[in-house]
């Protein structure tokens, strides 16, 4: 299993963080790599609520379909997913005072064994890696100007 983790810190009060990241519709917009985020079922936040997901890495798509699986408003959400590629993401919020909100995920994704999960490795956790950051750069970016316009 790979695990890649990071955290950074964005100047937005811990509800607006949440609530970005909480609302499928602004995945494709945030997460590195990301083309499709979509519900499937009757819910499309919260507890139980599954969706399909689709990931461009290199010339492959990559699908899976994702379940949340642990979900408390303002403090945490965790998909797994139920088939396809198997990964999981828990995305955690901590406030820093009224306006400033660290964001800390953890990324697993499981390989397969043999020869092909060892090259997939070495083609996937560089990718895991770069995505995770251009992931939390972009979030912040996008949650701190969403803030700002709507302070103005």
């Amino acid at each position: 299993m790979i695990h890649v983790r990071h955290s950074a810190i964005a100047a937005v009060p811990i509800h607006v963080a949440f609530a970005y990241i909480d609302d499928y519709r602004t995945v494709p917009d945030w997460m590195f790599g990301v083309s499709e985020f979509r519900p499937i079922g009757e819910f499309d936040q919260g507890m139980e609520s599954t969706f399909d997901a689709a990931i461009h890495i290199g010339p492959s798509t990559l699908r899976s379909r994702l379940e949340v699986t642990e979900w408390e408003q303002d403090r945490v959400i965790t998909l797994a997913s139920l088939d396809g590629a198997a990964n999981s993401s828990t995305w955690e919020f901590t406030a820093h005072g009224e306006d400033k909100t660290e964001i800390s995920v953890d990324f697993a994704y499981k390989l397969p064994g043999g020869l092909t999960g060892k090259a997939l490795g070495l083609i996937v956790e560089p990718f895991v890696e770069t995505a995770v950051k251009n992931t939390e750069v972009t979030l912040r970016h996008n949650l701190e100007e969403l803030y700002a316009k709507r302070n103005r």
